[in-house]
């Protein structure tokens, strides 16, 4: 049997099966990919390597956007909306602009994620996207009391925060951490609506090369230690990334009981 095939007929066994009725491929392919490294078990030759499609993904187009100075208190500028915009016809706008202002420029999200568009006074001063969760974060799984099998089973129930943009040209005091404890009022219930499952625990890196963390320290997130700045791949050990702060913010009280069941 391929690779694939053994993985499909494991998450048949196991009943590794998402709220959507799709197969977790992708996790249990990386457990046994762990086990084989381990010398616990051998896979098969890999037959072919995958088409990277991410790679030969076009970049967001060029969207122009008024860029007249937003400023003032942040009350002189509500109401403030926050639209979920992922496959409707803003995300166009969201991709580009994240594309255009974030130093790291756009991603193309890998599995579940959600897109958000903030507008005040009819134009768009922020954007968010929320994607999901790293496999595997040391200081995250030991603040949560994850084991392996634990982590495997749950890490859908987490929800990242890989980019959050406010446009350069906005200078609003106090108006980062506000959107951040927007978001958490109602992200998991538009996870729900489109991936039929809610999540209880947001995270996100800051790199300290660069922030502080401000915003999410002001929007009460809490601090749970730093990565290994060796990326989720490493097999050498050795540093090859800058290291970042970790923070996280629990969605509801009993999270450590929904996310260890």
């Amino acid at each position: 049997d391929s690779r694939y095939a053994l993985s499909k007929k494991l998450c048949q066994l196991w009943g590794w099966i998402q709220p959507n009725g799709a197969l977790r491929d992708m996790v249990c392919r990386s457990f046994m990919l762990e086990l084989h490294r381990a010398g616990h078990i051998k896979l098969p030759p890999k037959k072919s390597s995958p088409i990277n499609y991410l790679a030969n993904r076009k970049k967001p187009i060029h969207i122009n956007i008024d860029q007249t100075p937003v400023s003032g208190q942040l009350s002189e500028i509500k109401p403030i909306s926050i639209y979920q915009v992922r496959r409707t016809n803003k995300e166009i706008l969201c991709n580009s602009l994240i594309e255009q202002f974030h130093y790291l420029a756009y991603c193309q999200p890998v599995g579940e994620h959600l897109k958000y568009l903030v507008i005040a006074k009819e134009r768009p001063i922020a954007c968010f996207t929320w994607s999901s969760a790293p496999r595997h974060i040391g200081c995250r799984d030991k603040f949560i009391g994850w084991d392996a099998n634990m982590r495997k089973s749950n890490i859908h129930l987490i929800a990242y925060n890989s980019r959050f943009l406010i446009l350069p040209w906005v200078n609003v005091k106090f108006l980062a951490s506000y959107l951040l404890s927007q978001m958490v009022k109602r992200i998991s219930n538009d996870w729900s609506a489109l991936y039929n499952h809610p999540v209880y625990f947001l995270e996100t890196f800051v790199d300290t090369e660069k922030f502080i963390g401000t915003s999410y320290q002001a929007a009460n997130w809490v601090y749970l230690g730093k990565t290994t700045g060796r990326g989720k791949d490493d097999q050498t050990n050795k540093v090859n990334r800058s290291i970042k702060s970790v923070y996280g913010y629990p969605l509801i009280s009993n999270f450590r009981i929904k996310l260890c069941e």
